[in-house]
């Protein structure tokens, strides 16, 4: 088990694993923006700029993409202060409130992600949602991370968007159903903050503002959280620091960032049986107690803008090791990846009542992935014994370069109607190359039995995708509110995991890019919106009933979302939430053996999600804040036959203010105990089925924050 102490012993054992000389040089690397902002301070400390010049360059750094793209379109955000309240210790707890949205919490910190969609497993589903930090995609095209989420720090921000729907013309591939866009925050004081909570469970955060000082600002926000976990074997430890540097290069306003993010865990799989998560005896255990995930994130981007021009240049690396528990061998898998681009744009005001602009986007990345089997699998079946063999399973590099152009229109007709227009146009190019055996033999080259090995090497090769997106839409003022409609379309590339991580009889990837067409009907006015909408997925890649990795998935959703907030006097009353269908729109067979029949729903997508507040200043210094989750019943298998009942969680959340420097604050998740699954699952490889991830009982927590 990890041992609990704060920021110090959790996660060291991964930073002495990582500290090599590779890494570090990685990382100074990405000090190079840093040391960038250092030379340039010189010049704008003798150039005297004035402490005005500050104003304009964070006002026009904190710009979001909902401000600059228009506001056409499901969209949500929340602020820092927001976020900041919820304290969340996992992003499901905070992207809750966000009509349309699952973030299905997995064991520690992992989770999968759903925006106005299922939610999507497999390699490549990560492919289906972009994430981005101040507007920058986190991982680079083609090579994203099931997990992504746990590589930003969302703790301590000073906003969250979300998209809802395709917004690929709009922010590029991948953002294929949705996005979440976290912004950087500036803080704006001195802080530190200690909690504790159940299951050993502390969390220390810290912030500090550099002030302003020759034409610069500064900041940095750190945080350091450890637990023992609520099941056997299922402790963590994280790290994450985000610093943000402000200044003025000649007439260039300028925002840098750098954001490190580590996690160090011990990973609990699913517990077997049909309603285990009610089971005393099955609830809090751990069958795979040797499993674990290992990662740790490095990026940094330089924001540069002056009159119409916005540049940006950012670096990132990655690297993760995890067991892959829930295969038979259960092998390990280590990927990484380093990756640096160039995103840029010029806004041209044609017409007082015309605005257009056009940009490019730049992205190389290097990366790779292998997979190895430490022993001999022995307690399968004799198939799986044989084709699952000990050794190398794959061992391969990838070079990819993604070239990308869009245009945005902004157009006002009149007075009260506005049109608005997205193209982009994006390749990608992988060049692969194959480290091991090609073909499916063991690593002496050795054949298996019942015809061959699982896992196939193809040669090397060179794969490149192109895509458009489009985005048209309409909006139109009303005394009562305003309303728009939305026609779009969204792709996702196949990632490198689909691609080049085949198993035997596909000697040729064969897939197509993925792609959503989508129209949406929406009404908006002062505290409340609704929105209905209907999408079509076509090429949808998934792995088919012979194990091939395949595009030939087609899948349809309606729905409507809706969001609504009152506030009087002290109180404060919020709703939102999500009905809608997602079916399938083809008959055939998925990975495990499923027969999927033209017109079953989608497994793990709830027609119902909801979520609701009261928040009461019950006093100038008492906060409180009661919140109720739902998770409808839904399907957790493709042929419809088990069903998960869903379930209703309440939260509470306080905060009291002693005096100017000092917050008390607490809050209980699970306030009324309910015994309920984070996620649920169905299989026919295991003989009871049914699997679950358990949610943990009531929780209290409890911390201080002081201000200086």
């Amino acid at each position: 088990m990890i041992k609990v102490d704060l920021i110090v012993g959790a996660g060291m054992k991964l930073m002495r694993r990582y500290l090599s000389s590779n890494f570090v040089a990685m990382l100074v690397q990405a000090f190079v923006l840093i040391s960038i902002a250092v030379t340039a301070d010189t010049v704008a400390a003798q150039s005297a700029q004035s402490p005005a010049t500050i104003e304009e360059i964070v006002v026009r750094a904190d710009a979001s993409l909902v401000e600059r793209m228009g506001s056409i379109g499901s969209r949500d955000s929340l602020t820092g202060d927001e976020v900041a309240r919820i304290g969340a210790t996992h992003i499901n707890e905070t992207l809750s409130r966000v009509a349309g949205v699952w973030i299905s919490r997995g064991s520690g910190q992992e989770h999968l992600t759903a925006i106005r969609s299922p939610v999507y497993t497999g390699a490549g589903a990560c492919g289906e949602f972009l994430f981005l930090e101040d507007g920058v995609p986190i991982r680079p095209a083609g090579f994203c991370n099931l997990n992504n989420l746990f590589e930003v720090n969302s703790e301590q921000v000073g906003g969250i968007e979300v998209w809802r729907g395709p917004s690929s013309a709009v922010l590029g591939g991948n953002a294929l159903h949705g996005a979440i866009n976290v912004l950087s925050a500036l803080p704006d004081s001195n802080s530190i903050s200690l909690e504790g909570g159940p299951y050993d469970y502390y969390r220390v955060a810290g912030q500090a503002q550099g002030g302003s000082s020759g034409g610069q600002q500064w900041g940095v926000s750190v945080n350091g959280a450890s637990s023992n976990g609520y099941r056997d074997d299922t402790g963590y430890g994280q790290q994450k620091a985000s610093f943000i540097h402000l200044m003025d290069v000649g007439d260039w306003a300028v925002r840098s960032t750098l954001n490190m993010t580590l996690l160090n865990q011990e990973t609990g799989a699913f517990v077997n049986g049909f309603e285990a998560y009610e089971d005393d005896d099955l609830k809090d255990s751990n069958p795979s107690p040797q499993a674990y995930r290992d990662a740790w994130s490095l990026r940094g981007a330089s924001h540069w803008s002056r009159g119409p021009w916005q540049l940006v240049p950012y670096v990132r690396r990655s690297a993760m090791e995890f067991l892959q528990h829930f295969l038979p061998g259960q092998p390990r898998e280590n990927n990484d990846q380093t990756s640096f681009g160039v995103l840029g744009e010029y806004e041209w005001a044609a017409r007082d009542d015309l605005n257009l602009s056009f940009g490019a986007q730049l992205e190389y990345m290097q990366g790779s992935l292998q997979e190895y089997q430490e022993d001999a699998l022995t307690t399968s079946s004799a198939f799986n014994n044989n084709v699952r063999n000990q050794g190398t399973h794959y061992d391969f590099d990838v070079d990819s370069l993604m070239v990308a152009a869009f245009l945005n229109v902004n157009w006002e007709l009149t007075d009260t109607r506005r049109l608005v227009h997205s193209l982009r146009f994006e390749n990608i190019e992988y060049d692969y190359d194959n480290k091991a055996l090609d073909g499916n033999t063991r690593d002496d080259g050795s054949t298996c039995g019942f015809g061959g090995c699982l896992y196939l090497r193809t040669p090397d090769s060179k794969d490149d995708f192109d895509n458009v997106a489009v985005r048209l839409g309409l909006e139109q003022d009303f005394s009562f509110g305003t309303g728009y409609v939305v026609v779009a379309t969204g792709f996702r590339p196949p990632q490198v995991t689909e691609l080049y991580r085949l198993q035997r009889n596909q000697a040729v990837t064969d897939l197509d890019s993925e792609e959503v067409v989508s129209l949406e009907v929406g009404m908006r006015g002062a505290g409340w919106s609704i929105a209905a909408f209907s999408e079509k997925t076509s090429d949808l890649i998934f792995r088919d009933a012979a194990g091939l990795n395949v595009s030939d998935g087609k899948t349809k959703s309606i729905g409507v979302e809706f969001s609504v907030s009152h506030t009087w006097d002290r109180h404060t009353v919020a709703l939102n939430g999500i009905y809608a269908e997602h079916r399938y729109d083809f008959t055939g067979g998925a990975s495990g053996g499923e027969a999927i029949e033209d017109g079953n729903l989608v497994d793990t997508a709830p027609r119902w999600l909801a979520n609701a507040r009261w928040r009461m200043q019950a006093t100038d210094q008492l906060d409180s804040e009661f919140e109720v989750n739902y998770n409808g019943k839904h399907y957790i298998n493709a042929a419809n036959t088990a069903k998960y009942e869903g379930h209703v969680v309440v939260n509470w959340r306080g905060r009291y203010t002693l005096n100017d420097s000092t917050t008390i604050f607490a809050r209980v998740v699970n306030l009324f105990d309910e015994e309920y699954a984070d996620r649920a699952d169905f299989t026919i490889f295991n003989p009871l089925h049914y699997r679950y991830f358990p949610a943990m009982p009531r929780q209290l927590y409890l911390g201080v924050k002081l201000d200086f």
